[in-house]
């Protein structure tokens, strides 16, 4: 089991208490025993994300829209989680997916995430997404800087040309300057 997967599961324990149902799924190879668990009714969120994680990570698709919603779950623990596995994935949907979750401004609080699976994904949806989201968080007095930051580091990091004038544009942004100057540099010419 990799750090990410312990650090999801204790903290899913912590959740479930000494919950029998918890130790079956964390015990379980059976893909279809944990796809259940995404359908059946009544069943609790942690029981749900721990079935969507393992699914996710053993790039079983079927564990595609828990792990959508899960994304963008307003606590960051569980968003980090669905981002890890969505992308192992594997599924075609995840980029366009993620970056409609990236520029949805009423969402924006949750969008950290997605701009970051964005960013590792590097899909054809990755910079024009991160441009989009960037770019509205240049506005006077927006209060997502974690989210602009993410924005300019993903940019640097796909070294897409496109984001030239928007990572200009943050330069002038004393919380990004040095970070968009950075991924500036990483920019073909």
């Amino acid at each position: 089991m990799d750090e990410e997967s312990r650090t999801v599961t204790e903290r899913l324990r912590g959740e479930a208490g000494a919950s029998r149902e918890y130790e079956e799924l964390v015990a379980t190879c059976d893909p279809d025993e944990l796809a259940e668990v995404l359908v059946s009714p009544g069943r609790p969120l942690w029981a749900r994300e721990l079935a969507a994680f393992r699914l996710g990570v053993a790039g079983d698709r079927r564990a595609f829209e828990s792990l959508v919603l899960l994304l963008n779950h307003r606590d960051a623990p569980r968003c980090a989680a669905a981002a890890y596995a969505l992308a192992r994935l594997g599924d075609p949907r995840t980029a366009r997916a993620a970056a409609a979750l990236a520029t949805n401004e009423l969402r924006v609080a949750y969008a950290l995430h997605p701009v970051r699976l964005l960013t590792e994904l590097r899909a054809p949806e990755s910079a024009p997404a991160l441009i989009t989201t960037l770019r509205r968080r240049l506005a006077p007095h927006d209060p997502y800087g974690k989210i602009a930051l993410a924005c300019v580091e993903g940019l640097g990091a796909l070294g897409d040309a496109r984001a030239r004038p928007v990572l200009t544009e943050a330069c002038g942004h004393p919380r990004l300057a040095a970070a968009a100057a950075a991924a500036l540099a990483r920019l073909p010419e």
